[in-house]
């Protein structure tokens, strides 16, 4: 009875002793990094190509080439637009230092078109190159011009350094009128002050509504 029990002990520290065997940890090299190392991730050569493949972008967003279409097409446009810039040499009307009688002189004014052509015309009568030459226009502020059918319609603001005495008035009513009716195809001007009718510009002389070509 002492023999069975003896050995039914030793059959099973035997499996135990085996088992414990089978649960050892491998000892051997592994592929984790040591600690203070960094791991590297190595890309396949397949990958590596795919990257220099990637097209590159250019400033619309779009894949390609840079787009240039959008420069060349901008540098036509400045082109055009200075082979389309006209100029012309016009007569504009100052007075004398005394205000004594109008004095014309030749200046060249550049524009694409009519409205810039009669604003250029104006800008002319605000400025002279001449010290014996004075501008009637000079401070006077030009808010908008426009023309339908032969008709100048103008709007300006009148600031009081503006304002002149009884032949100022006159002479710039004259001057502005010789100066915008040269052109043929201006038939009339309709002169408004921030935007209404005034019976008189500066208060001294009437004012038509609108000045016509005789």
């Amino acid at each position: 009875m002492n023999k069975k029990w003896w050995c039914t002990g030793l059959l099973a520290l035997v499996v135990v002793l085996g088992t414990a065997c089978g649960d050892k940890p491998q000892v051997g090299p592994t592929n984790s990094p040591k600690e203070g190392q960094s791991e590297t991730v190595t890309v396949p050569e397949k990958e590596k190509e795919k990257e220099k493949e990637v097209p590159a972008t250019d400033a619309s967003g779009e894949n390609g080439s840079v787009n240039t279409d959008k420069v060349d097409k901008g540098n036509v446009k400045k082109d055009e637009v200075e082979a389309s810039a006209k100029k012309e040499s016009i007569s504009v009307y100052f007075t004398d230092t005394q205000e004594m009688e109008l004095k014309e002189s030749k200046q060249e004014i550049t524009f694409e078109d009519d409205i810039q052509k009669y604003k250029a015309a104006f800008k002319a009568l605000q400025t002279s190159n001449n010290d014996e030459l004075i501008p009637l226009w000079g401070k006077v502020e030009l808010k908008s011009l426009d023309i339908k059918e032969g008709a100048i319609t103008m709007d300006i603001h009148l600031p009081d350094e503006a304002r002149l005495g009884a032949g100022g008035e006159m002479f710039a009513l004259e001057s502005l009128q010789k100066t915008l009716f040269q052109f043929d195809e201006v038939k009339s001007i309709e002169l408004l002050v921030d935007g209404q009718q005034v019976e008189s510009l500066m208060g001294h002389a009437d004012l038509e509504h609108p000045m016509t070509k005789k």
